[in-house]
């Protein structure tokens, strides 16, 4: 029947009104009709399949480049007063071209909505402490920490206190932002949001405020907010091992061997004076801190781990540096002043930065601007870069702008002096996405909120601290934080200002502004001046406590005055005698500088390498050129190694295997390349380096007291490496004494192992490349554990050299292996003599859209040690020019 019932089937396809083409078909399908019934539906079913993986694949491509900006044509902007152009390089860097400020920084709203919103709108709920909207209770702990510290109220109060122009600039920055988004549904705007919404968020994105920008301020200050994880990680270590010993892991800086920024000048009358040689100004000397003592310690160590579980890309307040230098042209080859910077921050994608041009057609009073550099997404205008007359450059001065007190709390007042003060309280209620409302109460002294209340589940800090009592009150212990970034300031003037400034004048002027986070400014102008300038809200503190350690909050003596560090007192230099000037987060000025700046400064490993080198490229009457000074920032030897090396190599260990690793050291010249023949050895030293910190100190330190390996661990250990019998070789787990030797042959043989291991048993297969690797992960959905999508929007790994304290400031953390932690966010190298010459490079790419062309074009060439053509007169900029977007005023 089965046969009868084909034939038949066939008879009725088979007429005679039928092409003979047609009733055998092609030869594939005759064959194809001769299979197994079985094989050829599972033929069907495999075609349908693909058809409908080609069909998700033509819906993933169309979901993911929804969000793509557009680059040409026209838009129309609802307020513009006139055309406005955004010319387009070959990787996507906007220059914007306008009539008006206010047209100037509504299209920049509207271009860095285009790139990055996304990022922007994390930023804000991250700043106002309203992440659980987003991501749920796991962001609960991050918001309670945020709405302790009010940065969205600082940024609130900080508005009025605005320029009017900056106010303008901030308006019509927002009202871009907020054209763009109009009548875009979120899926339009980003990919992350169809992630999110995919889960049945239902969010929408509110309308940008000038307050979201302002906040972002904050988080850029808590990033950069100086010691106080070093107060912390001091006090604890201590309650550990004792102060003495403690005090050996924070050796002062080497004022000897490593120079500090200013070298000349001194302060008279308040004010710093370049060419005075003695300081008239003299402050109180500074009684010893508070006591430590292990109740605290238990306070603290809840502080510590709510702080290290804050998001990276918020920032921790360590691990962070950078790199700026000015040479005058007086050493140049152009016989113009060169000017560099690379921040060192902690690494994310899409990067902190991004590149933009800011031009008005007509620079006038009106319109002042014609500025190009690194911006914020999130804040009009630019932070570092230059104008046509000056350049400028960002490093963190690291000044001590944080204490912790202890505070002696009774019941609803906390004690200060003689008398019980009411305490500061507010409630808090943060939404949490697909949970309840948590709602907290904050408590708030006069020396800043009570942050010791943070910690896993909300409780209260201990009442049992061994502190010294002075009352029959019953007490409890607690910790507040006082900090400069608390009080409003109007930093927001200063970002704008610089941008404006033409000469050292009004550069100085638009600096005082710059309150938080307080930087070193390098400076440079085309007619031929350079300088220094150290900027920022810096406390005086009454009798005091220096901030090494937690004070007693209810003694007076140890308050804040009130006053800051006048400006005109702090460090700055113009034209120094030397011809150039070095910052990269060393020591600002030497001991006799009369104000108490901070204690926690780099050790100057850095800095004085790029010394060393613009000395060597000036030396015997040479000159520094535009190369030379690219050059510098690649450069990737260890001035560490060259102490800890000759002490590796004294070990006698037996041959053909064990002292595989020691015969690289002999005939290594100290550089830390990804690749090549220097690579093996500085793979095998990295390693021996965190097997030491290991051995040397995790037998006594734990958790977050554990060494990281950066400059600071190099600067205790040069120091330990000199007493071969000092307590902190032995390790105490073991009935015997271990001395340095010890302590060095273990290493050495551990390091060999774990190369094993890790790489190979070959040594010539090692590379510092295949360990040291550079990953870029998106900060919220990139690390939400859901693989998937982690791969749509994260990039990596790129193998890459340097390390960290060198000038290519690739850092790793000891703790966690040797992935990067933090690396220059940009780099930039801008010429004097022709500002067409200048160079600049980014750590991600524009876009902050996954899969678009710009999302990571400039971490090739950032990890290949290339920059791109920085144009900035117009005409080079239109000769650059791929794409150019009109932005026109929208019908009313």
């Amino acid at each position: 029947m089965l046969r009868h019932g084909r034939m038949f089937r066939t008879m009725t396809v088979t007429t005679q009104d039928t092409p003979a083409h047609r009733r055998r078909g092609p030869l594939w399908w005759r064959r194809f009709r001769l299979l197994p019934r079985p094989l050829r539906v599972s033929a069907y079913v495999a075609v349908a399949l693909a058809l409908l993986l080609v069909a998700g694949l033509v819906t993933g491509v169309v979901v993911v480049r929804r969000s793509f900006p557009q680059t040409t044509g026209e838009a129309e902007v609802a307020g513009l007063t006139a055309r406005v152009e955004v010319v387009r390089d070959d990787h996507g860097i906007p220059q914007i071209y306008a009539d008006t400020t206010e047209d100037l920084m509504r299209a920049q709203g509207y271009v860095h909505a285009q790139e990055r919103f996304y990022e922007m709108d994390v930023r804000r709920h991250a700043t106002a402490g309203r992440l659980a909207e987003l991501f749920g209770e796991k962001a609960v702990e991050t918001d309670v920490y945020v709405r302790t510290m009010g940065w969205r109220r600082v940024a609130e109060a900080e508005l009025p206190l605005l320029d009017p122009d900056t106010r303008v600039a901030l308006d019509a920055y927002a009202a871009g932002v907020n054209a763009y988004l109009e009548d875009r549904a979120p899926s339009e705007v980003a990919l992350e949001y169809t992630l999110l919404n995919a889960r049945g968020l239902g969010y929408t994105p509110e309308p940008w405020t000038a307050v979201d920008s302002l906040a972002w301020l904050k988080a850029m200050a808590w990033d950069l907010r100086g010691n106080m994880v070093d107060e912390i990680d001091r006090t604890l270590t201590a309650a550990t091992v004792g102060e003495e010993r403690a005090e050996q892991l924070w050796p002062a800086y080497p004022l000897d061997d490593h120079a500090p920024i200013v070298g000349q000048g001194a302060v008279v009358d308040g004010v710093f004076e370049q060419d005075a040689t003695t300081s008239t100004t003299r402050l109180p000397t500074r009684p010893p801190p508070f006591t430590r003592d292990a109740g605290v310690a238990d306070d603290l160590r809840r502080l510590a781990a709510t702080t290290e579980r804050m998001p990276a890309w918020l920032g921790r307040g360590d691990g962070v540096g950078s790199n700026s230098w000015v040479v005058s042209g007086d050493l140049t080859d152009t016989g113009a002043p060169i000017l560099a910077n690379d921040p060192h921050l902690g690494v994310s994608l899409p990067g902190v930065w991004m590149q933009v041009g800011l031009h008005c057609r007509t620079v006038s009073e009106a319109c002042p601007y014609d500025v190009a550099g690194f911006s914020f997404s999130g804040v009009p205008g630019v932070i570092i870069g230059h104008n046509a007359d000056i350049a400028w450059g960002f490093t963190n001065l690291g000044p001590d702008v944080t204490d912790l007190y202890v505070e002696r709390v009774v019941g609803d007042e906390w004690r200060h002096g003689g008398e019980l003060l009411p305490l500061e309280r507010r409630q808090e209620r943060i939404e949490v996405a697909d949970g309840d409302d948590v709602v907290i109460t904050v408590r708030s002294t006069t020396h800043g909120p009570i942050v010791s209340d943070v910690d896993d589940v909300l409780a209260r800090v201990a009442t049992d601290a061994d502190v010294p009592r002075e009352s029959a009150d019953k007490a409890e212990y607690a910790v507040s934080l006082s900090w400069t970034a608390l009080e409003p300031a109007p930093t927001a003037d200063a970002i704008l200002a610089l941008d404006r400034a033409s000469d050292w004048t009004s550069f100085r002027a638009a600096a005082a502004d710059f309150a938080v986070p307080a930087q070193n400014i390098v400076y440079a102008d085309r007619d031929g001046h350079i300088g220094y300038q150290a900027p920022g809200r810096i406390p005086i503190r009454k009798s005091g406590n220096d901030g090494r350690y937690p004070s007693a909050g209810w003694r007076p003596e140890n308050d804040w005055t009130g006053e800051y560090v006048p400006y005109d007192g702090l460090p700055s230099v113009l034209d120094p005698e030397e011809g150039f000037v070095v910052t990269a987060n060393q020591a600002v000025v030497g001991p006799d500088y009369p104000y108490f700046l901070g204690g926690d400064f780099d050790r100057g490993y850095r800095s004085q390498r790029i010394r060393d080198l613009v000395d060597e490229q000036v030396s015997s009457g040479g000159t520094v050129s535009m190369d030379d000074v690219l050059a510098t920032q690649l450069d990737d030897r260890s001035s560490f190694a060259a102490v800890l090396v000759p002490h590796l190599l004294r070990p006698r260990l037996d041959a053909t295997y064990d002292d595989d690793g020691q015969r690289l050291l002999r005939g290594w010249d100290l550089t830390q390349p990804a690749d090549g023949d220097q690579s093996a050895a500085a793979a095998y030293f990295n390693v021996v380096w965190r097997d030491l910190l290991e051995l040397t100190f995790d037998d006594e330190l734990t958790g977050d007291q554990r060494p990281d390996g950066g400059d600071r661990w190099m600067a205790a250990v040069s120091d330990l490496l000199e007493r071969p019998d000092d307590p902190w070789w032995d390790d105490v787990t073991t009935d015997e004494v271990e001395t340095r030797d010890d302590i060095l042959r273990a290493v050495l043989l551990q390091a060999r192992d774990d190369l094993t291991s890790t790489l190979s048993p070959d040594p010539g297969e090692w590379t510092w490349g295949a360990l040291h690797q550079l990953r870029l992960e998106n900060s919220t959905v990139g690390r939400s554990g859901f693989a998937p999508a982690e791969r749509l929007v994260n990039r990596g790994g790129w193998e890459v050299g340097g390390g960290g304290a060198l000038v290519d400031a690739t850092s790793w953390d000891a703790r966690h292996g040797f992935g990067v932690v933090t690396a220059p966010s940009m780099r930039m190298v801008v010429s004097l003599d022709d500002l067409d010459d200048s160079r600049w490079v980014n750590l991600t790419g524009v876009s902050g859209h996954a899969f678009h062309p710009h999302y990571t074009d400039q971490t090739d060439l950032m990890v290949d040690g290339k920059t791109l053509p920085w144009a900035f007169t117009e005409d080079a900029v239109r000769d650059a020019g791929e794409d150019t977007l009109t932005l026109v005023p929208a019908p009313r």
